[in-house]
């Protein structure tokens, strides 16, 4: 008798049904997030994009159990957010480094190991193999100061892999930085995606960022956070920056753009 197959696990990482989020405010209720339904598959690169305030950050915090939504449901790794918090189920880049200015690169990246109680030896090897992966070995005992700000975001990302977490969250991580420093970073994030197999949530406010780094393209509308469209790109996984000159790229980013206009009509 032939033998079949093992059958693929296809139960999304992520998954949003029917997600609001409420917050409570001495000038009323703030409706953050309303009806929010979204799967994200393992190893997809999954971008949020839309106008500020339209809840592309909420949405990530709910994910990292950092915010409590007030209806519908949301799972991580089939968990609870709370539980995947707990699990250590991410890691998460913040919109700036965060660096402690009185530890090294090093310690930076080392402090999650230090608070998991890891071995000196394992937070030693581990520090190392993140650091190269970043292109930062040799920045180890560097202080912050002494790095650049593309640099800087890198040793966040390190610190955020540190301790192997199949998720990295990402609040627009590049914002603040300019245009050719973001375009290398953007080249960097996907390599280190390939070699990881990482899921990835990216919050950006820009369309040729979204478009070049996803699998999967969010779309979202002005408050409350409704998803307007979810775009899954047909770009080839391997993307050198002159990409954004072809006519697929065009025809994606056109179609974000179309779903940013559209949400700013929808009631």
């Amino acid at each position: 008798m032939a033998q079949t197959e093992p059958q693929a696990d296809t139960a999304p990482v992520i998954a949003a049904r029917g997600l609001d989020l409420t917050f409570q405010t001495g000038d009323g209720p703030v409706q953050a997030l309303r009806d929010v339904n979204l799967d994200i598959g393992r190893g997809e690169f999954v971008s949020f994009i839309g106008p500020s305030g339209c809840g592309k950050t909420t949405f990530l915090r709910c994910i990292a159990g950092l915010e409590t939504p007030t209806g519908g449901t949301l799972t991580v790794n089939g968990m609870t957010p709370d539980a995947a918090r707990r699990a250590r189920s991410y890691g998460y880049v913040f919109q700036a480094a965060g660096l402690y200015p009185w530890r090294t690169i090093g310690g930076n990246v080392r402090l999650p190991l230090e608070i998991m109680k890891f071995s000196k030896a394992e937070q030693a090897e581990r520090v190392r193999r993140v650091l190269e992966l970043v292109d930062l070995d040799g920045f180890e005992n560097k202080y912050p100061w002494q790095l650049s700000g593309g640099m800087q975001q890198r040793a966040s990302i390190a610190r955020a892999l540190a301790f192997d977490a199949d998720i990295l969250l990402m609040d627009e991580p590049f914002g603040a930085l300019d245009e050719i420093v973001r375009d290398r970073l953007n080249e960097e994030l996907l390599g280190l995606w390939d070699r990881t197999g990482k899921t990835i949530g990216f919050v950006t406010h820009s369309i040729p960022e979204a478009v070049y780094l996803s699998t999967k393209i969010v779309v979202m509308s002005p408050r409350p956070g409704r998803i307007t469209d979810v775009i899954d790109s047909p770009l080839p996984r391997e993307r050198p920056l002159d990409i954004r000159d072809s006519q697929a790229f065009i025809e994606i980013a056109h179609r974000v753009r179309e779903g940013l206009r559209a949400g700013h009509t929808d009631d």
